[in-house]
């Protein structure tokens, strides 16, 4: 099923905005500054801020070249060409290749119109170009603005579902194959998809935080629950790559399912707690727990040294996964006590304002 995300319809409404805005001004022809628009919106509000002031940039520069190409050459196929080159390699200088496309359009359609009247000709074209970004930065600020913590949050709880799934039965070899194969495609898609979107979180909170106000604690904790599905997906690989390869006796595939089926349910507790829906978590436990299981292998001389190397790399990833978990567990402390504190604050403020203004209506009635 395919379904409609908000910048496939913002991309349609920015569109339909820049096409009436031109034929309103009476600009031709108006279907560029749709293409402008296309080419504009972007999944971020700073990123699209960035790609006006790319384009601006380079269709300004675009039509500086095409204008003095016509003047000096003429617009022949050849010299159309020639200036097509320079524009791309001129662009690519200036490290502006997302903004090549539309720049290249822009000296086309300059430079290929039958009927070019000097400045005025270029001026046209210009503005029709800026109508279609403006559009489309307009619709991206107005138009269902892009919530990406809801977004990073939504997509991190589907990771970890299936996260938890995978590691669930990866020693025990539960599900079938192809399902296997299906579901590990599927969380490496969403672990990329969480990593482009703090990338945007981070972008933000670099480039407009003065504009928009972003929680940087929020952000830290976020970057650490992407650190440890990362580590998670890591534990698949070695697992993968290293487990049955060992040849474990039936007594060690059990050590090892139980260890991930517990740093599955801590995992899964703490992610709770971010929510609010659980208290304290006993991290200690579980983090030295793994350090006692990876102790337990390296100093089990009864499996043969390549196997127990194999089992050693198994069991660092396991410790490394506990110590991330223990990490996001400490930070969900500090954010959600930094929060509480702010939020008593606030309400302690509003209570004085209240009890000033009683006091105060109270005199005014005395008086």
């Amino acid at each position: 099923m395919i379904t409609l995300g908000p910048r496939v319809l913002k991309t349609g409404v920015a569109v339909v905005l820049a096409l009436y805005i031109t034929e309103w001004i009476g600009l031709e022809p108006p279907v560029f500054a749709a293409i402008a628009a296309t080419f504009t919106i972007q999944p971020s509000i700073y990123r699209s801020w960035k790609q006006v002031l790319e384009q601006f940039q380079a269709n300004t520069l675009g039509a500086i070249i095409a204008i003095a190409s016509i003047y000096l050459f003429g617009n022949n196929p050849i010299v159309i060409g020639f200036v097509t080159v320079i524009v791309i390699i001129i662009s690519l200088k200036l490290k502006m290749e997302s903004s090549i496309s539309l720049t290249l359009i822009t000296v086309l359609i300059m430079m290929s119109s039958q009927e070019f009247n000097g400045i005025l000709t270029a001026a046209n074209k210009f503005i029709i170009v800026l109508v279609g970004m403006g559009s489309a930065f307009l619709v991206n600020l107005i138009v269902s603005p892009p919530n990406f913590n809801k977004n990073f949050t939504e997509t991190m709880n589907k990771s970890f579902s299936t996260m938890s799934l995978l590691i669930r039965t990866t020693i025990s070899n539960e599900l079938t194959e192809k399902t296997f194969q299906d579901q590990w495609s599927q969380l490496r898609k969403d672990v990329a998809k969480l990593e482009d979107l703090y990338k945007i979180l981070d972008e933000e909170r670099k480039k407009i935080s003065k504009v928009k106000p972003l929680d940087v604690r929020e952000l830290v904790v976020f970057k650490q629950m992407l650190a440890c599905l990362q580590q998670g997906l890591r534990i698949l690989d070695i697992v993968e790559d290293h487990f049955f390869q060992s040849r474990p006796e039936q007594e060690d595939t059990k050590e090892f399912d139980d260890q991930f089926e517990e740093l599955i349910q801590y995992h899964e507790m703490i992610l709770l707690k971010y929510s609010g829906k659980i208290r304290e978590l006993d991290m200690e436990s579980i983090l030295r727990q793994s350090g006692l299981f990876l102790e337990s292998i390296m100093e089990d001389k009864s499996i043969e040294r390549n196997d127990r190397l194999r089992l050693t790399i198994i069991g660092s990833a396991i410790y490394d996964y506990a110590f991330q978990l223990d990490r996001l567990n400490e930070l969900i402390d500090q954010y959600q006590n930094k929060k509480q504190i702010l939020n008593t604050t606030a309400n302690v403020g509003f209570l004085i304002f209240l009890k000033g203004s009683e006091l105060s209506i109270s005199v005014d009635e005395k008086a």
